[in-house]
């Protein structure tokens, strides 16, 4: 029998996507600090530049707190529109050497390339080439990881950030995830890492010494993911036409919130990213949920399913202020809001988690 060829994966990654994008688009932005995002007082950063975060500023960031670390900070509004003619242009770029296009977000993919259409003998050169186009035909830079399976090719985006890409080869898997913290683990929140490493487990290495079965009794049916991972093992397969039933969107604020006008924001600007997806699709849903976490990491979510879809961000916006309203008075800061929207009335439902806002 001939043997099943080694996967060749490319998890792509562009760099500072929305900033990069108004930058590339007005000039007198290039090399200065600046935050995609509403510079007003109850604002939050929804990407920033790496001028920007040389000085600290990061996304999910209040716009207070970004000032206060870059007082030359420039604050530009948002324009998903850019940003979805762009994500374009970008798929079909990917589509020249693959029909095997997971996309994550407007601005990461994965890439199936054991077979590319290209011919490229290499995952690396197919990356390369992949990269090359993207600023050839958008001006704007990516980062690629590039592996044998998902976890590690996502892990490897981030090695070499900006403009640059890492290859993890099957002989250095398992080497490679010994030497990092969990907590760089994508799929390791922050509760988890914590748990772990009050159980010793501080590394890759730490997570491989332990059993199959001490790992399903500390973390349940997730001990099976974190036991393949600590040995370089995903067997995920990149699906193009994975079943969508929801679109959802969700931040970690920097700093826990208890004003009520403060934690409407972040719910705006979640429902924003929810509808940037709805409109594009033109699939919208009935039931819209709204998920709180709470500082001390309780969760709770709050949902409402309309009698017919929700077809306007106006409502949109209404219902989740409704939803997150039904919560006052806070008393304990929330770390975490989330909107979704689900019961589709079209076939193509999605389940799409933007994370543009990127702490968890």
């Amino acid at each position: 029998m001939a043997e099943t060829p080694t996967r060749k994966i490319i998890h792509v990654d562009m760099d500072a996507f929305y900033a990069s994008v108004e930058q590339r688009d007005n000039p007198d932005l290039r090399g200065k600090a600046i935050a995609v995002g509403y510079g007003a007082k109850r604002g939050v950063v929804a990407a920033a530049s790496y001028e920007a975060r040389a000085f600290g500023v990061r996304s999910a960031m209040p716009s207070t707190t970004a000032l206060r670390q870059c007082p030359e900070l420039i604050f530009v509004q948002p324009r998903f529109e850019a940003y979805r003619a762009v994500s374009q242009q970008i798929r079909t770029i990917f589509a020249r050497y693959t029909e095997a296009i997971e996309p994550l977000s407007l601005d990461e993919a994965y890439l199936d390339v054991t077979a590319n259409a290209r011919g490229l003998p290499t995952a690396s050169d197919t990356a390369t080439d992949i990269r090359a186009c993207i600023f050839a035909e958008t001006g704007l830079t990516a980062s690629a990881g590039v592996s044998y399976n998902k976890f590690l090719a996502k892990l490897a985006s981030d090695m070499r950030k900006p403009n640059g890409q890492f290859i993890i080869p099957p002989q250095r898997g398992a080497e490679f995830i010994a030497t990092l913290p969990v907590k760089k683990f994508h799929g390791i929140g922050p509760v988890t890492a914590t748990k772990m490493n009050a159980l010793g487990i501080e590394t890759g290495a730490d997570l491989r010494a332990q059993s199959l079965e001490f790992l399903q009794r500390q973390f349940g049916k997730s001990g099976a993911w974190y036991y393949a991972i600590a040995r370089g093992e995903d067997d995920r397969p990149v699906e193009p036409n994975r079943p969508r039933k929801s679109s959802g969107s969700e931040t970690t604020f920097y700093e826990d919130r208890v004003i009520p006008a403060e934690i409407e924001a972040g719910i705006l600007e979640m429902a924003d990213d929810v509808w940037t997806w709805c409109e594009k699709n033109q699939s919208f849903g009935a039931t819209v949920t709204v998920k709180i976490k709470y500082a001390d990491f309780r969760i709770i979510t709050r949902s409402r399913t309309a009698s017919r879809p929700v077809a306007a961000r106006e409502l949109l916006h209404e219902i989740s202020l409704a939803l997150v309203r039904a919560i006052y008075p806070v008393t304990i800061g929330i770390r975490l809001v989330g909107v979704s929207v689900s019961n589709f009335s079209s076939n193509d439902d999605a389940q799409l988690d933007l994370q543009l806002l990127q702490p968890q």
